[in-house]
């Protein structure tokens, strides 16, 4: 089967008026249809420039990026961005708003992921009035309006406490599975990566290139929770932990 998503030889350089700084060297890998791979590595050394570079933010200074045909992708990123003058309902609209796709059909399938979500109580609440989870939770579903084929997560649960993150990692994974959905995640966080991912890319220190890539397979694939609780879990966490090599 032909990848969602291929990546080839992708290089990128930053250029200063004092110098030319590598961030990005040699990187490729590929996505299969509704498979999520997470993408670790040292600070700085370029884990969001990925992103950037496959939503064309960024345009590399060489190598490939190739999607299968008519893929839409949409970016989520680390900040929920919620409007805070505005309503649950009219925040997971502003997306389909702004791409003149404000439709009586896609108002209804926004209406349906907010129910289906735990967040259909909450509809004429305003962001302050929410968790930082629900928060999440909202800005997942904007994204999901859209229909996107791939989502590119950027630190999708950093801005928030150890116990919301694991539990809205929950959400996150259950929505996107559901929705069957192919996800980029870019984190900092090597058990979200593993107990999230079908993948894991491992990033070297700057200029970056892939160290390994590990395709995670527990005996039977639950919730990011349970995952976590597993033998294979530990052992996965201390070679990606020996791969990153990082001095304290």
């Amino acid at each position: 089967m032909k990848p969602i998503l291929s990546v080839q030889h992708l290089k990128k350089i930053y250029h200063t008026p004092k110098e030319e700084i590598v961030a990005l060297d040699d990187i490729s890998f590929t996505v299969e249809e509704g498979e999520f791979l997470s993408i670790v590595g040292p600070s700085g050394c370029g884990k969001s420039t990925i992103l950037s570079l496959l939503c064309g933010i960024l345009k590399p200074t060489s190598g490939l990026i190739q999607y299968a045909p008519s893929i839409h992708i949409a970016y989520m990123l680390q900040e929920d961005s919620l409007l805070p003058f505005r309503t649950v309902l009219e925040n997971c609209l502003l997306g389909l708003k702004i791409t003149h796709q404000l439709s009586f059909t896609n108002i209804q399938y926004v209406r349906s992921l907010l129910k289906n979500y735990g967040l259909e109580d909450f509809i004429h609440h305003y962001p302050h009035q929410l968790s930082g989870g629900m928060r999440q939770r909202c800005a997942l579903i904007r994204t999901l309006a859209l229909k996107p084929d791939i989502l590119l997560l950027d630190e999708a649960t950093s801005a928030l406490d150890y116990q919301s993150r694991l539990i809205i990692s929950d959400d996150i994974y259950n929505i996107l599975k559901k929705e069957g959905k192919t996800a980029i995640m870019v984190t900092h966080d090597i058990g979200e990566a593993i107990s999230m991912s079908d993948k894991v890319l491992v990033l070297s220190k700057r200029p970056s290139k892939v160290q390994t890539l590990y395709t995670i397979s527990f005996p039977e694939k639950e919730t990011p929770m349970k995952n976590r609780q597993k033998e294979e879990f530990q052992v996965y966490y201390n070679q990606i932990w020996r791969d990153l090599d990082v001095q304290l």
